[in-house]
């Protein structure tokens, strides 16, 4: 195809007209499209003067096929995730750790749709910025201290018509966006079954500030005690005095069944309901003036003054008046907070999670009293009472129908059981956590005011440990106690082993003291405590806890170097006779049949 080129002869005087613009620009449309069909290629500007197939608004909800994506992108965490950490340090307790997760996760969920719309509300402000920039009359930017010009007719506004309508009534139109409120959580259950632990092990891994507080201290202002504005001060600190932060963070208030209200001969309850009335406002959503000082519970010196502190918020503890009190979740924080000491700060509890921590001891019997209620005549469900159970045991053995006619969440049936496959002695009863029925009255009835328990919608029980769970806690967790002792004794390069059988006898020890999980530490202390104090320079360098060590029968094993393959024989035997216990326990008609047999059940008790 040949190309044909035509020239335009213009004038000087013309070359600025319409006319002459129009006609240069045609000329070059019309050879940009000649030289491009002939070569093949396209360029962008081919399509220029071709209509738009799609309109992208900044403002506007996205269409196609995002259109129903999440407007905050895929989130860092789930509730999933949560629970599967928490799965490493806490034993059982799978609905607390769901109803925790699930709370955590729309806290981060909020805080992204609040960080959102400021981000929007930001963006409004500065366009509108610039909009009022272009209206700007030259004079205010050439004379300082000019007084601003003012427009007659506004862009936005039209000239008034000559005739006045009648007025009308204006109309009211609110404009806030919905709001997501919190939720706050109350954890209640005996004690040593993992409420503070959950709380501990979800700081160290969130990314907005956390802190916790006792609330044993607590008074009412103006007495001697500490304020229940301390709790707030703690998270700013734990926030490094950064409000912005501070205000979207969590706290944990333990002990929480500690102010419930008492009743007192003469005077008013400072350290319960005062207590209570105090945290109302703070939970509900008030704006509270933090002052950057140090914690009552401190020395009285600065946090700079602490030789080889690295943190400085507040702390109750009598030895170190910089640290602790605070949660992991905000980081360490400067030595000097910002300002210096005595400054200020206005904090806003809107957007603040609170999650309350409590055993209740004695609510149990409260629930079992409402729920037996009327139980008078043939057929009726009677509670017998069990010399066996302290003040800490929570759990209903049987009573199914009544125990799901008051459940107030919904539980899978479980399959049934052949009854006539097993001996009556072998019928499993199903096990309840009465906590599980509790209502609000019931926590009203124990000593917490209305007010309080209305601004805690959700609560969650947490089950008392068997022994099963007590030796699950001795060995699963990442940071469990018989690794923490392995640990302790190879520092001195020594071998420390326990049998199935000695753990299960350390489960049944910590079980007796009614202290659930931390009852183990102090069993495992008095078991081996001797050891301690004789192995460290000695050439021992294995430890053998067998059953008849734990039932305290019998001293530690103790075997020099050289002697490892005892060691693990001696280890192997105790499995052994563990097994053959274990199976004549479970049927009892079973016994051995052969000489065989009798001879390793006999070596097994005897290689002591």
């Amino acid at each position: 195809m040949v190309q044909t080129a035509l020239y335009i002869t213009v004038s000087p005087q013309a070359k600025l007209s319409y006319l002459a613009l129009a006609s240069i620009v045609s000329r070059r449309s019309f050879l940009t499209s000649t030289k491009q069909a002939s070569s093949g290629q396209y360029h962008r500007s081919d399509f220029s003067g071709q209509g738009f197939t799609g309109i992208y608004e900044p403002d506007q909800p996205t269409g196609g096929p995002l259109g129903g994506a999440s407007i905050v992108g895929a989130p860092r965490i789930t509730p999933k995730a949560l629970k599967q950490h928490l799965d490493q340090f806490v034993v059982g307790q799978g609905r607390a750790k769901k109803v925790l997760s699930v709370a955590v996760y729309n806290h981060y969920q909020r805080i992204q749709e609040l960080q959102r719309r400021d981000d929007e509300q930001a963006e409004l402000e500065a366009k509108a910025a610039r909009r009022e920039l272009g209206y700007r009359h030259p004079v205010e930017d050439e004379f300082p201290g000019q007084k601003s010009t003012m427009n007659v007719y506004p862009p936005s506004s039209e000239p008034p018509s000559p005739q006045q309508s009648t007025p009308e009534t204006p109309k009211i139109f609110d404009y806030t966006p919905l709001t997501i409120e919190k939720s706050n959580v109350l954890l209640l259950g005996p004690s040593g079954v993992g409420k503070t632990l959950m709380a501990k092990t979800l700081a160290r891994v969130l990314d907005v500030p956390f802190s916790m507080s006792d609330c044993t201290p607590f008074t009412q202002a103006g007495y001697i005690g500490e304020d229940a504005e301390v709790c707030v001060q703690r998270l700013l600190a734990s926030a490094n005095y950064d409000v912005t932060a501070a205000e979207r963070g969590i706290i944990c208030l333990d002990e929480i069944d500690k102010i419930a209200t008492a009743k007192v001969a003469h005077g008013k309850d400072v350290s319960g309901e005062g207590v209570q009335q105090a945290l109302l406002k703070i939970i509900e959503g008030t704006t509270l003036q933090i002052q950057s000082k140090q914690d009552r519970g401190g020395s009285g010196r600065s946090p700079s003054s602490v030789p080889g502190s690295g943190v400085g918020f507040p702390s109750s503890s009598p030895l170190n008046s910089g640290g602790g009190g605070g949660g992991g979740g905000g980081g360490g924080m400067n030595p000097n907070p910002p300002g210096g000491k005595g400054e200020v700060f206005n904090v806003r509890t809107d957007n603040i999670l609170f999650i309350f921590t409590g055993a209740f001891i004695g609510l149990h019997k409260m629930i079992l009293d409402r729920i037996s209620k009327g139980s008078i005549g043939f057929g009726a469900p009677v509670r017998a009472s069990n010399p066996n159970s302290g003040p800490h045991d929570t759990m209903l053995k049987g009573e199914d129908a009544l125990f799901k006619k008051h459940l107030p969440f919904f539980i899978p049936d479980t399959p049934a059981v052949d009854t006539q496959a097993q001996p009556s002695s072998q019928t499993q009863m199903n096990l309840y956590n009465t906590l599980d029925l509790v209502e609000p009255a019931d926590l009203q009835k124990y000593g917490m005011i209305p007010e309080l328990v209305g601004r805690i919608p959700i609560s969650c029980a947490l089950s008392a440990l068997d022994e099963e769970a007590l030796v699950r806690v001795l060995t699963e967790p990442r940071n469990s106690l018989l690794c923490q002792y392995e640990q302790l004794f190879q520092l001195s390069g020594v071998e420390l082993r326990f049998t199935s059988g000695a753990l299960r006898e350390v489960a049944k020890g910590a079980s007796r003291m009614g202290t659930g999980a931390r009852g183990l530490r102090t069993v495992l202390e008095r078991l081996l405590g001797e050891s301690m104090f004789e192995i460290p320079g000695s050439p021992i360098k294995y430890i053998l806890i067998t059953q008849l060590v734990a039932q305290l029968k019998q001293p530690p094993i103790y075997l020099t170097r050289g002697q490892q393959h005892k060691f693990h024989a001696l280890i192997a035997a105790e499995e052994e006779a563990w097994e053959a216990q274990k199976e004549n326990e479970e049927n009892p008609h079973v016994q051995a049949h052969s000489f065989e047999e009798y001879r390793i059940k006999s070596q097994a008790a005897g290689v002591m």
